[in-house]
């Protein structure tokens, strides 16, 4: 049985690009921006063949300016061309306006055409990236145009300078405001979309609250994400995650009612806070910014400063943004942290909640509901097998202790009825032990471990196949899921049994980033000779309901399938 490195190599082919995806066409928006940029050059040099006398050249070596911009777009455009997701960053457009700064000084200064070039930059990049990249282009491109003319004609047309750039900055500050709001709206809706979708309900409540407090840290950038909720028997539970970058897992309390209440006493609706501003880190100038907006109200009021900085303080952070639970059974709130928040960052907060929650409330009350039929027919089970195994066996003991009586110590099968009577209360011990844990659902080791090693015992006992089983994912599987991965893991091996000799074979269930890793393998029937390509229907259709994904690799050495089902 050859399993590990024959699953590590199997895992590092398939986390390699296909070589067919990598020479790909690049997606639509990329050729769009790359082509348009090949047109503005060449458009350029045509102006300069077609109406030279409308164009004042610095030297004849203006050509070769035009013409080396002409190549370096094309350049880009073959390599956006054939590398799939070639990354069209700020950076680009920043050597963009470096080339239109160039032309510009190229094409006699204040009396060049080609000012409106810098707004092709401005608007891929805000509509691309952001406010952010599109503000600060915007002020990059108002300094090289001021370099390029005061580079031409020096101080002799100020004036005409001044207009330049007042127009580049001004329309380009609108471009970008409104690309910002642009791309803000796409990851908003993109957000709403998951948070609406959530996690996978089979891995319970609090893995989906843990997937959503992360989902929302990625969105905002922030240092932290506080939950705080009580539940149906107003007990507290304060879940909290990190940064991805702080490689810290999500921290789980139990606080007291006493020691949540500073943070409950914000109100409801959302909070937006944000310290005083320090300036070159030595002293602070200004006040803190405190607004709150109530539940179903569109204007923001301001809140207590004093109640919301105590409150930053608990939290170790220069400002958060935070928002009311809509639970229908207790209270709680949300909190995240970070020093460059805003005010629609805490109103979206707010519509994030009211998406979710509900969801998430269902999510628990179906847990509660499978939870507690469960627990009924655990309670079934437990009463059917005491009747009728253990109370035979009870029987069978009393019946051999009496054969035991009659017979008499001098008995010659005296020693056998002994030994035969320990069986049987040892068996009467061990079957009332196993029926005590199962009507309490309680288990020394999670029960698909113990469902799936008497499982591989019998397939061992039956065909003769040794199955090595190892199991590394106890917290992302319920008792909902359980059920699904033995199928799956039952379905895989009674294959390999069935339609392979091999004598040996493997089951790894595990996480694997965030995702229920299940791998099920056994070594080629023929060294040296790959099988015909084959899908499991049964498995694959059982994945895709679960909205998973699987890969069947099989080579010279192994058979090997990939499943991995997200949360």
């Amino acid at each position: 049985m050859v399993p590990s490195f024959l699953r590590t190599g199997a895992r590092a082919r398939a986390a390699q690009p296909d070589t067919g995806q990598r020479v790909a066409a690049a997606d639509a928006e990329v050729w769009m921006v790359f082509g348009m940029r090949v047109l503005l050059s060449v458009s350029a040099l045509l102006t300069l063949y077609i109406g030279p006398g409308g164009v004042t050249l610095s030297g004849s070596w203006t050509w070769l300016v035009f013409a080396a911009y002409v190549l370096h777009s094309l350049t880009l455009l073959v390599i956006a061309g054939y590398r799939a997701g070639f990354s069209h960053g700020p950076l680009v457009y920043w050597v963009d306006i470096g080339w239109y700064g160039l032309i510009v000084w190229a094409s006699g200064g204040t009396a060049s055409p080609f000012f409106s070039f810098f707004f092709f930059a401005i608007l891929a990049a805000s509509f691309r990236h952001g406010f952010d990249a599109g503000a600060k282009l915007t002020l990059g491109s108002v300094g090289i145009v001021a370099l390029s003319v005061l580079a031409a004609q020096g101080l002799a047309s100020l004036h005409i300078l001044l207009l330049r750039a007042t127009f580049v900055l001004a329309l380009g500050y609108m471009v970008a405001f409104w690309g910002g709001l642009a791309v803000d709206q796409r990851r908003r809706l993109a957000l709403l979309r998951d948070v609406s979708r959530l996690s996978n309900p089979r891995f319970g409540v609090q893995h989906t609250l843990d997937s959503l407090m992360e989902k929302i840290l990625r969105f905002y950038g922030g240092d932290t994400c506080v939950l705080l909720m009580q539940d149906s028997h107003e007990r507290w539970t304060m879940n909290t995650a990190h940064h991805p970058k702080s490689g810290r897992a999500i921290g789980r309390s139990r606080p007291d009612a006493d020691d949540v209440a500073p943070l409950l006493q914000l109100g409801d609706g959302a909070i937006l806070y944000l310290a005083p501003p320090r300036h070159f880190n030595l002293f602070v100038l200004g006040a803190a910014t405190a607004l709150r907006q109530g539940i179903g109200k569109r204007d923001w009021h301001r809140a207590d400063p004093d109640a919301c900085g105590h409150v930053a303080d608990l939290l170790d952070a220069e400002g958060f943004v935070s928002a009311s639970l809509p639970l229908r059974k207790g209270s709680g709130r949300i909190f995240v942290t970070g020093a460059r928040l805003r005010r629609s960052d805490a109103g979206f907060l707010r519509h994030i909640v009211q998406q979710a929650f509900p969801v998430i409330e269902t999510i628990d009350l179906l847990d509660r509901l499978a939870s507690e039929a469960a627990f009924r027919e655990r309670q079934t089970i437990a009463r059917d097998l005491h009747d009728s195994t253990i109370q035979p066996y009870i029987g069978l003991r009393h019946a051999v202790a009496a054969i035991r009586n009659q017979a008499g110590d001098g008995s010659p099968v005296a020693p056998e009825l002994d030994r035969l009577m320990e069986m049987c209360s040892g068996v009467i011990g061990d079957m009332r032990d196993f029926a005590q844990r199962f009507r309490s659902g309680r288990q020394e080791e999670p029960e698909l471990l113990i469902a799936l090693r008497r499982q591989l015992h019998q397939v061992e006992s039956f065909y003769g196949v040794d199955v090595m089983l190892e199991m590394h994912a106890d917290s992302m599987v319920n008792d909902r899921m359980a059920a699904e991965v033995f199928q799956i893991v039952t379905e895989g091996i009674n294959n390999i049994c069935k339609h392979t000799r091999a004598r040996t074979a493997g089951v790894v269930v595990e996480e694997e980033g965030g995702m229920l890793a299940i791998d099920i393998f056994n070594p080629a029937t023929v060294p040296g000779q790959a099988p015909l390509p084959f899908v499991p229907r049964s498995i694959a259709e059982r994945v895709q309901g679960l909205g998973g994904k699987l890969d069947v690799e099989a080579d010279g050495r192994q058979t090997l399938l990939r499943i991995r089902i997200p949360n």
